[in-house]
C-alpha cells in the first residue's frame, strides 16, 4: 500500500502512518494480497476522499462505513461510484431525497460524487478498503482507528464544520465531535432496510446549506452533472 496524501492533510496527520496500528494495518493488506484476495478500491483510489478534499477545503463531512465490494464500484468515496457503473440503492435514495429538498435538482444518470468532495465535502468511509464480495471484510483491522483520528483532527482543528451522519454505525462517531464547535444532522440511513423510517423528508441538504450560509460561508451545489 503506497501511501500518497495530498499536502494539507500530511501536515495535520503528522507521525500518523509511523503508529503500531498503522503497521499492523498495512502487514494485514499485504497478506490480503499475498493469499490472493482482491480488495477495492484500487491502491491509487484508498485516499480518495482525502485527496480530492484538501483539509483546508472540508466544509461538510458525510460518514459512511464501507467501500463497495462489487468491481469497478468503489473509488474511495463514500457512498459514490464510478461513471458507468450502475447506481446503488442507497444512492438512488440519496438522490430521491435530493430531488425533493432542493428544488430544480435532477437525479444524474451516473453515482459520481467527485463534484461534491471538490467543492468540500469530505466522502469519509470508516474503513477505507474491502475484500472483493465480502462486505465489513476490512473492519476492525485499524481502518477506524485511522478514521476516527481524522474526524477528531477535523474536530479539533476547524470549527462551523456540517457532520452528516446516517444510520447508528455513523452516528456513534457522534462522541468524537465537539459539538459546541460544530454541527451534527443525523436521520436513518438511506438504505433501502431503512430510508422509509426517517431519511426520506429529512432534507439534509438543504439544512447544510442553510448552516454553511449562516457561518458565511459558500452553500453547497448539490446538482451532479
Amino acid at each position: 500500500m503506497a501511501i500518497g496524501l495530498e499536502q494539507s492533510w500530511l501536515e495535520v496527520l503528522s507521525g500518523e502512518f509511523d503508529k503500531p496500528y498503522m503497521a499492523d494495518l498495512k502487514k494485514f493488506l499485504k497478506e490480503e494480497k499475498d493469499a490472493g484476495h482482491k480488495t477495492f478500491p484500487k491502491n491509487a483510489d484508498i485516499f480518495n476522499a482525502f485527496n480530492i478534499t484538501p483539509f483546508d477545503k472540508v466544509e461538510v463531512v458525510i460518514l459512511g462505513q464501507d467501500p463497495y465490494h462489487g468491481e469497478q464500484q468503489a473509488h474511495g468515496l463514500s457512498f459514490s461510484v464510478q461513471k458507468g457503473i450502475t447506481i446503488p440503492p442507497s444512492l438512488r435514495n440519496i438522490y430521491k431525497e435530493l430531488a425533493t429538498d432542493i428544488p430544480g435538482f435532477t437525479i444524474p444518470n451516473h453515482g459520481d460524487l467527485t463534484e461534491w468532495a471538490k467543492q468540500g465535502v469530505l466522502l469519509l468511509n470508516a474503513s477505507l478498503t474491502v475484500r472483493a464480495g465480502m462486505p465489513g471484510s476490512h473492519q476492525k483491522k485499524g481502518w477506524e482507528t485511522f478514521t476516527d483520528n481524522m474526524i477528531k483532527t477535523i474536530s479539533d482543528k476547524k470549527e462551523g464544520i456540517v457532520f452528516i451522519l446516517w444510520g447508528s454505525f455513523a452516528q456513534a462517531k457522534a462522541e468524537l465531535i465537539d459539538q459546541n464547535k460544530h454541527h451534527i444532522i443525523k436521520s436513518p440511513h438511506p438504505s433501502p432496510f431503512s430510508a422509509d423510517r426517517g431519511f426520506f423528508g429529512s432534507k439534509p441538504f438543504s439544512e447544510t446549506n442553510e448552516i454553511l450560509v449562516k457561518e458565511g460561508k459558500k452553500p453547497i451545489d448539490w446538482q451532479i452533472h
